[in-house]
Parts: C-alpha cells; structure tokens; sequence
C-alpha cells in the first residue's frame, strides 16, 4: 500500500521508471509518447544531456544557500537572461520554485508597488472566466475556474471576473475580430468603473488561456486595447505565462506574438524543462525602481526562491532553446502537427475547434460540430480519454469544465520542442485511436 498521499486516492497509477527523448516508461516495460510534457514542463524531452550536466556541476559547487543571506553566479545568470528575452521595459527577475509562486509573488508586487506610491485603497484584480493562474489560495482566488475554486470558497477572495477572449465561443456571429476586441476592451473598461479604478490594481490574463480552457489564443488587437484601457485608469497589466511562455506558442513570450507588454510576467513549467521546480516573475523597470527608491524591501519571500540547482536548469534550458535552434522550430512543428490533426480529426463528429500557437494545441470537444453544444452524457470523459490514451502509449492532457467550469471537454497538447515529424505522426495516430475506442457506439447511447 502506497503511503504518498496521491491527487486521487483511489487511482492506481503505473510506476516511471525512466525516460528518453519524447517517450516515458514504466517499472513494467510500457512506453509513453509523452504528447502533453506532463503539464506542458519538459519542453527538451527527457534525459537532455546539457541540462543534466549543468545540475550535476551545479550541485556539486553549491546545492543550496538562502537568498536572505546569498546571491549566486547563477541566479544572477538566469536573471539576466530572462530580462534581457522579456525586453527593454523589464529591469528584474524574482526567481521562485514554479507558476503558483510566480503568481503569488505577482499579486503582492502589484500591491505593495501602489502602496510605495501613497494608493492603499488599491487592492482588487480583476481576471477572466475561465482562467487559471494556480492554486495556492491567492493565485486561485484570482482566477476564474469555478470547479477548483468551488471547495475553497470561504477562504478566497475573488476577483472581479470579466468575459474571457475565446472567439470560437463567445465572438458573435456579426461581430468582426475588431469589434469584439473592442466589446471585451469595453466590458473591461466598464468593470474598472464600477469597482472604483481607486481600488482596482491589475487585471490579470493569460495570452493563451491553457489548462482550464485549452490552448485559446487572444484575438488580434485585444490585448492592445486592454493595455491602453490599463493605462487609462492606472491599472497594472499581469500576463500568466506559466504555462505558454518560454517558447511553448513559438516565441519565448506568447505577449510578443499580441502587440502588448505588461507591467509584469510570470513563467515556470518550461523554464527548468522538469529537470528543476523554477519559476519567476520578470517585472518592469517602473515597478521595480518604485520599490527601489521607496522601501527598498519587497515583503516577501520563499524558503527555495532563486535556489542555485533550479536556476542552473533554468539557465542550461534558456541556453539550449536560444543557441540551438530549438525553440525557432516550434512554430514550424506545431504547424506540422495542427495540419496533421486537421486532416485526421478535423471533420471528427465530435472535434468542435482545433485551435493553438506553436506547440501548444488544444482540441475541444462537442456533442455537436454546428451548435457547439457540449458533450453532458459522459461526465468522466475527460478521465476516460486520458485512461485510454494511456493504455495505447499515450500521453494527453484531457480536462472538463471548459465553457464554464462545469461543461465542456477539451484535450491539450504541448509535447517537447524536439518531436520529429515521425513521432508527432504516431501522436496523432494514438489520439485518433483513443477517440475511435472512446466514443465507439455514442450515437446509439
């Protein structure tokens, strides 16, 4: 009988035993394309040699020292870079252990910057429906996920939620792109209005929404305006990246691919490729010399945050995606493998979008091609998928609740950055597959 308490405590799950490139295998001898990089972490696959030797050499020089006491060559490394890749508006990383953190470390930035400048009546965020930014207390209470969120009501704070940007859901048929953009923009606008813009601090959005909503992009123009609907009212922009920076959409930030850049980001997941927990906030040189020049102290802080091994993983992970080449093909496969699953599951009677950035690739699920309507007799079909993906060698990402927390059904795919053509021809063959033998006799049900 295991003694780790498991997300699922009556889940019997295979037992890893090693890794390869883009595959896993069991104490048993199975193999797993591993489609979904767990949560969309191991961008370089598994056993890449550069990261590993840049940990072991790490380790071996200095494990651990605490940054109350300590700066390390390598933290200072992994900084600059991350600044330097962010652009000229960021001056500084704050390097914590992954996305949730980031986040936490976001809210209390943007707090305690307005508080530096004499506005203490600014305390609210506002975010989207259907977003997600962690699940530590803050990071969930200022998200939109109304199934994670729903256990923990009494002890969350939440958000003022506004319209998420999902075009293939909510856009109105008459509208054009601008004209939605402009509605959302508006909504926003209207949202700081009536929450006081005194009182209302950063609003908080992920350019590509990931795991509660399935890889869905902004549309073009939307984040300009919600930039200057920010400025208008002194509200700092927080964009979540956690899941969809560090090259994951085809470029090192998704904001560069929507004519936007925030006052603060946040990454983690790939930037220690899995072989680290790392994360960070990267925040604006405004942000940043307002603390400065006034406290001088952000109040905050993590036992782990900037640890030397997790940000020599950090560093080896930006230095084989920017020297390589590796992340400049990301753009290129992802549309190799969109094209693929356009052609295989693209008129699938139960294939509602296909939509993404880069390797980043959701693929909703709906009872109904034409109406959209949402799949509601299969309650488990989200745990089903995953189950019978994982029997064929698969591994997806598949979740419920996309449309509204509770409806709704989606697969996400985010495989490692070296997936030959080769092998993402197998994911999408297994993907296939696993729908075939998911969904075999659901007209007749």
């Amino acid at each position: 009988m295991t003694k780790v308490f498991h997300r699922h405590c009556h889940q019997s799950l295979p037992t890893v035993a090693s890794g390869k490139g883009v595959y896993l295998y069991d104490t048993d001898g199975n193999s797993y394309l591993d489609a979904c990089g767990g949560a969309a972490v191991s961008c370089l696959g598994h056993q890449y040699p550069e990261v590993i030797n840049a940990v072991s050499k790490q380790i071996t020089e200095i494990a651990y020292a605490h940054s109350g006491f300590f700066t390390s060559d390598v933290a200072e490394r992994l900084a600059d870079k991350l600044v330097s890749l962010a652009g000229d508006n960021f001056s500084h990383a704050y390097l914590v252990s992954g996305g949730a953190e980031a986040v936490e470390s976001a809210i209390k930035l943007a707090r305690q910057y307005f508080v530096e400048r004499g506005m203490i009546s600014k305390t609210r965020l506002i975010a989207r429906r259907q977003s997600y930014h962690g699940n530590t207390l803050g990071a969930l209470s200022n998200g939109g996920n109304r199934w994670r969120q729903a256990m923990f009501d009494p002890l969350l704070n939440p958000a003022r939620l506004v319209s998420p940007c999902n075009e293939y859901r909510e856009c109105k048929p008459e509208e054009s792109v601008a004209q939605y953009s402009e509605r959302l923009a508006s909504e926003l606008e209207q949202a700081i209005i009536e929450e006081g813009a005194e009182h209302v601090m950063a609003f908080i959005a992920e350019p590509i929404v990931g795991a509660t909503a399935g890889a869905v992009p902004a549309v073009e123009g939307y984040f300009t305006r919600v930039r200057e609907v920010c400025d208008r009212y002194d509200v700092l922009l927080i964009l979540d990246e956690v899941m969809c920076g560090i090259g994951r959409a085809g470029t090192m930030f998704a904001y560069e691919q929507f004519d936007v850049v925030p006052d603060i980001v946040t990454v983690a997941k790939g930037l220690g490729a899995g072989y680290q927990p790392i994360g960070a906030l990267i925040a604006s040189k405004t942000i940043y010399d307002t603390i400065a020049n006034g406290s001088g102290f952000f109040q905050h802080g993590h036992t782990f945050m900037a640890h030397p091994a997790a940000c020599a993983a950090g560093v080896a992970t930006l230095e084989a995606l920017t020297s390589t080449g590796i992340a400049k093909g990301v753009t290129e496969k992802g549309e190799y493998l969109v094209s693929k699953l356009q052609k295989a599951l693209g008129t699938h009677p139960y294939i509602g979008d296909i939509r993404g950035k880069g390797l980043f690739i959701g693929l909703e699920l709906v009872a109904d091609r034409h109406t959209k309507q949402p799949i509601t007799r299969r309650p488990q079909l989200a745990s089903e998928i995953k189950q019978q993906a994982m029997q064929l060698g698969l591994m997806c990402y598949p979740m419920g609740g996309t449309i509204d927390g509770r409806h709704g059904h989606h697969i996400l795919l985010a495989p490692p950055f070296i997936i030959t053509e080769s092998e993402m021809d197998e994911l999408v063959e297994k993907l296939v597959k696993t729908l075939e033998l998911v969904f075999v006799g659901m007209e007749s049900q």
